[in-house]
């Protein structure tokens, strides 16, 4: 499997953007975001997300991304894995405010989000990430330099195990905007092995 721009579909397309063969930029609009019940008890579901669909089980995505521009509160851009309105994956780094931001992941599955994250300082403005898939199972890493990758976490989707879409996302879930820029994307194999220790449990294997 490739990657290649001409494959990927908008989901609710943005107002402003620009796709080319090794960039793509993407405007967000105010009051975008996508998240699920808990905790907050609100629904949002209207980031744009801008995908490819596969039924590869084993590989992983690389991406660059670089918000330089974000300077408003949740102003987040990264991967995402959208299934559907109630099941789908993201990572980013959000704008908190001068002195930090949140690199974090959100895992929704059966209508209801979570987040993991963690307080990164504020002038760092590029990240990538590897999301990596091994048939119903993601992993998702974060790196500085597009080399030296760090577990950001582990799931389980359950509704992720044939064909799935995965892609890029942008949003703003306040009022504000900022150009977010995704480029160096492409598709290896799984870099995520299989695991070496502890043995599966015997259901597991049989």
């Amino acid at each position: 499997m490739e990657f290649q721009i001409s494959k990927l579909k908008w989901i609710r397309e943005p107002e402003e953007y620009k796709v080319e063969e090794d960039r793509i930029e993407i405007k967000t609009m105010p009051e975008t975001d996508l998240w699920q019940r808990t905790y907050y008890h609100f629904r949002n579901d209207n980031a744009p997300v801008l995908q490819m669909e596969t039924d590869e089980k084993y590989f992983s995505f690389l991406v660059k991304t670089d918000f330089t521009e974000s300077c408003h509160r949740f102003d987040q851009c990264g991967i995402v894995m959208y299934l559907d309105s109630e099941n789908w994956l993201k990572a980013s780094v959000e704008y908190e405010n001068e002195a930090f931001g949140h690199l974090g992941s959100v895992v929704t599955n059966h209508g209801y989000s979570d987040w993991a994250t963690t307080a990164i300082p504020a002038d760092i403005k590029i990240m990538w990430y590897r999301f990596s898939r091994r048939v119903d199972d993601y992993c998702i890493e974060c790196s500085r330099d597009g080399q030296n990758f760090t577990q950001m976490r582990i799931c389980h989707m359950w509704e992720g195990t044939g064909k799935i879409k995965f892609g890029i996302y942008a949003c703003s879930p306040e009022a504000s905007a900022f150009k977010a820029v995704f480029t160096n994307m492409k598709i290896t194999e799984c870099m995520w092995k299989a695991h070496d220790g502890q043995a599966p449990d015997k259901e597991v294997q049989g």
